[in-house]
């Protein structure tokens, strides 16, 4: 269900901050993002989540880290506003009777980037970004209670997989769903040798794509958090390069995000090479993430294609390498 402005007639009492505001709908491809203009110039948005996706704890898990890197770092990520009882996460029902967790943060400004511009500094950036987010989190010691979702061979690849099964997601037909069976179980195969060691696998954003990146002017702010949870650290380079891996300066934005992400924290020849397998990893996440959720405005973007365009990288995959 798309919710709407009037929708909200519950929530905007839950937050001091948003009294006489009219929200109005900016984003909506899984959870719902309202903007909040205020008297003064101030400006809130308001995360909406899906129903049945992440639990009570998961969200107070996320919130718990961006408190923690907020705290400890000095990297451009929301700041979640508390409530009137004092807690950053609320639930509130709409008129449909389906209680809803909702997140107030305050508005960052700022445009997603296009794939079509020159992101080779961009991606220098997000290096940076991505070394210092596992560099905090190897240090951390999480709070009791901690719960966030395994972004792994089982949770991506399986027929009930977080995002879906990609076997019934549109395209995958005729010789692509062998080909794409034959890349899951090197995948398999592959993750497994590679292993989770502490050094490689951890918490991590799990979704640096474009859309989920903001840029006013030279600041660079890395948004929603809500896909957060454990992987290994490299899959941080495929969710940045998400519905644009065969781009042809795919290979200048990885030699920038590398060399900016190792003058932060080092990668062993092991690391480096497995980066093929979480591009490959993630591109089977999205092509289950568009069958699921096919109505959405971005899978609609993406869907033409997609199955075959995950064919071919995975005959390069499977060949030795993504890219040349």
């Amino acid at each position: 269900m798309q919710l709407k402005a009037q929708d909200l007639e519950q929530a905007i009492p839950l937050w001091r901050e948003l009294a006489g505001s009219v929200p109005r709908l900016i984003n909506y491809s899984e959870n719902h993002t309202f903007r909040f203009d205020v008297s003064g110039g101030a400006a809130y948005t308001l995360r909406v989540h899906r129903p049945d996706y992440q639990n009570n704890a998961n969200i107070q898990s996320e919130l718990a880290w961006l408190e923690a890197l907020r705290r400890d770092t000095d990297l451009p990520i929301p700041e979640a506003i508390r409530g009137v009882d004092g807690a950053f996460l609320q639930k509130f029902d709409t008129p449909d009777g389906r209680p809803r967790h909702a997140v107030l943060f305050r508005f960052i400004a700022g445009q997603e980037p296009s794939p079509e511009e020159n992101l080779v500094g961009l991606f220098g950036v997000l290096g940076n970004y991505a070394a210092r987010l596992h560099e905090h989190v190897i240090g951390w010691n999480m709070p009791t209670g901690f719960e966030r979702q395994a972004w792994t061979a089982a949770t991506i690849l399986d027929a009930d997989g977080l995002w879906g099964d990609w076997r019934v997601a549109p395209g995958v037909e005729g010789e692509i769903r062998p080909l794409l069976d034959r890349v899951t179980a090197a995948l398999w195969r592959r993750l497994g040798k590679y292993g989770l060691g502490p050094n490689r696998y951890g918490l991590i954003h799990a979704d640096m794509r474009l859309g989920n990146l903001l840029v006013e002017g030279d600041a660079v702010s890395l948004i929603d958090f809500d896909d957060c949870g454990l992987c290994w650290f490299t899959y941080d380079f495929a969710a940045a390069i998400s519905f644009h891996e065969t781009h042809e300066t795919i290979p200048a934005l990885k030699a920038a995000w590398l060399d900016s992400y190792q003058r932060v924290r080092r990668l062993n020849a092991e690391d480096i090479a497995a980066i093929d397998s979480m591009v490959m990893l993630r591109r089977m996440a999205l092509l289950a993430w568009i069958g699921s959720h096919v109505e959405t405005n971005l899978a609609q973007t993406h869907v033409n294609g997609f199955a075959q365009g995950t064919a071919d990288l995975a005959e390069r995959y499977l060949g030795g390498a993504i890219w040349r």
